[in-house]
């Protein structure tokens, strides 16, 4: 016969919760500044060089997100 305890004392933290908060955060920083250097990179690039790539300025605004 099989038995596991299944208490859990009240207001602990689970010891992954905290890892898990910081690696979303830091993960996310992370997103951020690699989307920022994508667009100062490309906001550099004329018009003619976006239509190269198939990109537009607007397409930079969409990926800056801030407008």
């Amino acid at each position: 016969m099989a038995a596991f305890d299944t208490f859990r004392p009240v207001g602990t933290v689970r010891p992954g919760l905290f890892a898990r908060f910081w690696a979303d955060t830091f993960g996310s920083v992370a997103t951020w500044a690699d989307n920022r250097a994508t667009y100062k990179a490309l906001s550099k690039l004329s018009d003619r060089e976006l239509d190269d790539i198939g990109l537009s300025r607007s397409d930079l605004d969409a990926l800056d997100g801030r407008r």
